[in-house]
């Protein structure tokens, strides 16, 4: 041992090469025993080392190199590990310690198993590998056999006999003992020898082996070109060839085997013999097809999993000119419910019963249904006239769930919704119609569920561009792309600017100037909602308290800033929206906060306890949008407003002379009992001087609209046009 190594395994006693030397001294002590040869087993084992050490690199190697790991089998035959059981052994020391000792151990948890995996799966390769290496050896060892016996005889005859006889004598052992089938067929394909491995590999009765021919063992799995090569090789024109072939055995069942067949030339170099080795792969093959059925196929309902699924769809869409498929995307509606409820053991028995009725309602050429996770399953259609098709089978779905699955006693009503798309081949990538199938079918659930929708490209697109505008809210309140714009309050008697609204707006940087209709839900659903609220709170607080300290001369201005729903049930409203005013130096009284009608529809006392308390603080709150959520007009007594702000839709029919007198009364109505409650009374889009006056002789206090002013900067507050906006 060099003075390296040596000082390398002290240091590290588990290194890669002291596991070698471990493995070696393995694998000497195995194949020692039948190795014939003057060596000691030291001598055995340290000719073994750099063998192993090959064997750990191939193990690792980025790209399996056969050639390299042959060379190890022929390698054994060179240190005369002739005798059959010295492969034998040989490969079980390989496929019984080199992922123990050559392994990567650095690998833990889940990705251990895989690496695991992943060894054993290079370690039957390298298995393979070598077997191949060693029968060609072994081959290559007799033909250097059989010349070197040619060669003595022409020197002298009786060495010759003598030397054929003791090579013909090994030649039988090796032949009659080797772990892997061997026959010997003339030219014409007759069979002439077979050892007693490969007799038992095609069932045990020799007769029913020797004498066929070998045309005789073709299989309807043989690739096209495997014949090809064979006839090749008779006629002289190849030395050997290598394939993966199956063949009948007496009883009708398959054997797989890599099968090396070779051609046998006579002295003059004639073809004479084939010579065929045959490797029994069935179990590594059969262990293969569970494996690949276990990986594309779901463990709870046995349907195709995503794997396989992603495998036919992009083989679908890859198809020719002409092709077209159809995909039918489910989900189940309300199932959540049921795993919650009663367990997932239940929802799992329901899962297995609704994937038997998918799976007979696609039986047709064609046509597979698979479970892509949870409660989401895909049916796929391909074809020339999926237009119709895909229709038909998404109805055939839909009434397959309709009758009530019973499962532990319990019968349950199934619903779906489903998404289809439908087109030709090749001019969508996978990623892109999986998308397109999920924004459908939850177009489909939107609708009410239980039934289908067809993908739309606008409705498409604007899925799309909603789900682009979530993911950048947040990156975009950081970035300070948010601002704000006021549009003035102004008192019916004066005329004055007595307050203005805060608006935010979004300034995005693709889609320009976004109004708050179209990114507010979008916050409310992503709970981004509280911290713009907050900033948006902060600002026109501070916009308010800047024009009292700069524009006093102008008369005090009151802001108004909306409260969402979601803003409205966060426990920390009431503790926040003190701190923004004492931070400010603006007076309670000051700010209005602004509340739906529809937020406050039957609302608790635990949801109206905050509005109660900024009220007690002096903060005005107003019932935005009032009349358009149906709400009990004695609600108002309960409700800790001061403001009703009157929605649009009550005067838009006093926008021109002559007025409805039907609208007329309503607005009255509305007005008087405000007014009999105390509550102060602001109308929303007011756009002409018609409306205006008629809103003024009502008696309401405050207005806004574009009559007045449209939405603006701050600078412009005060700056009123008075001008017809329709």
């Amino acid at each position: 041992m060099a003075p390296s190594e040596v000082s390398g395994s002290a240091a590290d006693p588990d290194g890669l090469e002291d596991r070698l030397r471990r493995f070696a001294t393995i694998w000497s002590r195995a194949v020692f025993p039948v190795t014939a040869t003057s060596l000691t087993r030291v001598e055995i084992e340290q000719h073994l080392l750099p063998l192993a050490r090959q064997l750990s690199e191939s193990l690792h190697a980025h790209t399996f190199d056969a050639r390299a790991v042959q060379k190890i089998g022929g390698a054994l035959i060179d240190a005369h590990c002739t005798d059959p059981e010295a492969l034998s052994r040989t490969l079980g020391v390989i496929d019984a310690y080199l992922v123990l000792y050559c392994g990567d151990p650095g690998v833990e948890g889940r990705g251990a198993d895989q690496a695991a995996e992943d060894s054993r799966a290079r370690c039957a390769r390298l298995q393979h590998a070598l077997a191949a290496g060693y029968a060609y050896g072994l081959r290559e060892r007799t033909r250097a056999e059989q010349e070197a016996i040619a060669h003595s005889s022409l020197a002298a005859r009786n060495a010759a006999v003598s030397a054929l006889h003791a090579t013909e004598t090994r030649l039988r052992a090796v032949f009659e003992g080797a772990a892997i089938g061997i026959a010997i067929a003339d030219l014409e394909g007759n069979i002439l020898e077979v050892n007693e491995t490969l007799t038992r590999m095609f069932g045990g009765l020799e007769q029913h082996v020797r004498g066929k021919k070998v045309t005789e063992w073709s299989h309807p799995e043989d690739r096209p070109h495997v014949w090809q090569l064979y006839r090749e090789l008779v006629r002289g024109e190849r030395e050997h060839f290598r394939v993966e072939k199956p063949f009948f055995r007496n009883d009708g069942t398959v054997l797989w085997t890599n099968l090396t067949v070779s051609l046998l030339r006579d002295a003059d170099g004639r073809p004479q013999y084939q010579l065929a080795l045959l490797e029994d792969t069935t179990e590594r093959r059969l262990l293969h097809l569970r494996l690949r059925y276990e990986a594309t196929h779901d463990a709870l309902t046995g349907l195709p999993n995503r794997t396989l699924f992603f495998e036919r769809l992009e083989k679908a869409l890859s198809g020719g000119e002409g092709s077209r498929f159809g995909l039918c995307y489910l989900d189940l509606d309300g199932f959540k419910a049921v795993n919650d409820s009663l367990g997932h053991a239940t929802g799992d028995r329901l899962l297995v019963e609704v994937a038997d009725r998918l799976q007979s309602c696609a039986t047709a050429p064609g046509e597979m249904v698979a479970r892509l996770g949870g409660d989401e399953f895909v049916a796929l259609t391909t074809g020339p006239d999926t237009e119709h098709e895909v229709d038909e089978l998404a109805a055939r779905i839909l009434s397959a769930l309709a009758s009530p699955i019973r499962v532990d006693g319990r019968e349950f009503t199934v619903r779906g919704s489903i998404g289809i798309v439908e087109g030709p081949a090749g001019e969508r990538t996978t990623a892109e119609v999986l998308r397109s199938a999920d924004i459908t079918m939850y177009r489909a659930k939107s609708a009410g569920g239980n039934r289908y929708e067809t993908a739309d490209p606008e409705a498409d697109a604007r899925a799309i561009t909603r789900h682009g505008l979530t993911t950048a809210l947040p990156a975009a309140l950081e970035r300070g792309e948010f601002f704000i714009e006021y549009q003035p309050l102004v008192d019916m008697c004066d005329g004055k600017v007595h307050g203005a609204e805060a608006l935010v707006r979004w300034c995005h940087p693709q889609h320009g100037v976004l109004g708050p209709d179209q990114f507010i839900p979008l916050a409310e659903h992503t709970g981004l909602i509280i911290p713009l609220g907050r900033w948006v709170l902060q600002e026109a607080v501070r916009q308010a308290r800047y024009w009292q300290e700069h524009h006093a001369d102008l008369g005090p201005v009151r802001i108004n800033v909306n409260l969402s729903p979601t803003q409205l049930q966060h426990p920390g409203l009431v503790k926040e929206t003190v701190a923004v005013l004492e931070g400010s130096g603006l007076a309670p009284g000051s700010l209005c906060l602004e509340v739906t009608e529809s937020a406050l529809i039957g609302a608790d006392e635990g949801l109206l306890r905050p509005l109660r308390q900024l009220a007690e603080l002096g903060v005005d709150i107003a019932l935005d949008d009032f009349g358009t959520g149906y709400s009990n007009l004695a609600n108002l007594r309960r409700l800790p407003v001061s403001i009703l702000k009157l929605d649009r839709s009550f005067t838009k029919g006093m926008q021109h002379l002559p007025v409805d007198p039907v609208d007329l009364k309503i607005v009255e109505g509305i007005v008087s009992l405000a007014h009999s409650l105390e509550l102060a009374v602001t109308v929303e889009g007011v756009e002409t001087g018609a409306q205006a006056d008629q809103l003024r002789e009502l008696g309401c206090d405050t207005a806004q609209g574009w009559y007045y002013a449209r939405p603006g900067p701050p600078e412009k507050l005060h700056a009123l046009s008075l001008a017809d906006a329709v």
